[in-house]
């Protein structure tokens, strides 16, 4: 083809991508945000019960014991849980363009030991921030198509959670204990899709921007997250999913003057991001009569270069269900 042709080709007006709505494979793994569009007018609801489990330490890409973090800090994490209720709303006002909201309700959990051997849990729960934005369709052809993301994340969350410990009663929780970032966040980026007779393929990559910072003086780290997936479809009903998520976050911008960050690794905004890849594998459930569609994905790291001294992720699940109407 020539060149005048391709660029031709890309100017031409945007066709609808052929109908691929009642295949159990139409959404990506439910793992994934903002992957997929509506027609004009349809609305879609949506809960996700995301679970992510970190068991131990880690720094850079090596594990480190209780005893060699309490080395230099007088209490070490050991173990923690965080758990995101997120309620998801989204409509389509043209074909070309379709808009959506997500509201995540938050409890973080983490087991601490301290030099001397004692033990305690600290626990935080709450709204976290509200993202709002909207997919722009940019091209499409016979079953694929190219969309625009665009996010805007509002500071709903809390991010002055505290709770009792052995030094003091109802302090100040550190940063990754927080559901909420305290600042505006905007987070652009591009998705992928294309079907072919039983099964698909997805690319998307999204950059999170963090802008100011919040009454604390410190900004959460800039991020950038890549995922690829593929899914095969078994029958109307059921596809199976096989994905690769990773992300690299940046260090904490400025330090909360109330955390101490000689006492605990959470406390010290150096130990915050890095670069990790997740394996994942799910399945997706759609019931045709009704639209009802239930999803499962689970996955574990399969790299983790960590910045500073940090836990370490073990398991992440993400369970859910979406309806449209």
């Amino acid at each position: 083809m020539k060149p005048y042709a391709c660029l031709l080709l890309l100017l031409t007006p945007m066709t609808l991508m052929a109908d691929t709505g009642n295949r159990p494979d139409a959404h990506a793994p439910i793992g994934v945000m903002g992957d997929h569009m509506h027609q004009a007018e349809e609305w879609m609801f949506s809960y996700r019960f995301m679970r992510m489990s970190m068991d131990g330490m880690r720094a850079g890409t090596d594990n480190l014991s209780s005893s060699e973090v309490l080395q230099d800090f007088m209490v070490t994490p050991t173990q923690m849980d965080m758990d995101m209720h997120m309620f998801g709303l989204m409509y389509a006002p043209t074909d070309k363009v379709t808009l959506m909201a997500m509201l995540p309700y938050i409890r973080n959990e983490m087991d601490h030991m301290t030099r001397m051997g004692g033990r305690f849990t600290t626990e935080a729960s709450g709204l976290g921030d509200l993202k709002v934005g909207s997919l722009v369709r940019l091209k499409t052809w016979d079953k694929g198509q190219l969309h625009f993301n665009i996010n805007l994340s509002i500071p709903t969350g809390e991010y002055k959670e505290r709770d009792d410990t052995p030094a003091m009663a109802n302090a100040l929780l550190p940063y990754p204990m927080q559901p909420g970032s305290g600042t505006y966040d905007l987070t652009p980026g591009l998705t992928y899709v294309n079907y072919f007779d039983r099964s698909s393929i997805g690319l998307q990559g999204t950059y999170t921007l963090r802008i100011g910072d919040n009454d604390f003086d410190y900004t959460l780290g800039d991020r950038l997250d890549l995922t690829f997936w593929t899914a095969y479809q078994f029958n109307e009903r059921f596809s199976g999913s096989l994905r690769l998520a990773a992300s690299d976050i940046d260090q904490i911008d400025g330090a909360n003057p109330n955390l101490n960050p000689g006492m605990v690794p959470t406390a010290d905004p150096n130990n915050f991001g890095g670069e990790q890849v997740n394996f994942l594998i799910g399945v997706n459930y759609l019931h045709p009569p009704s639209g009802h569609r239930l999803a499962l994905e689970v996955g574990k790291p399969v790299y983790q270069d960590l910045n500073g001294t940090q836990m370490r992720t073990d398991w992440i699940a993400t369970l859910g269900w979406q309806k449209a109407f």
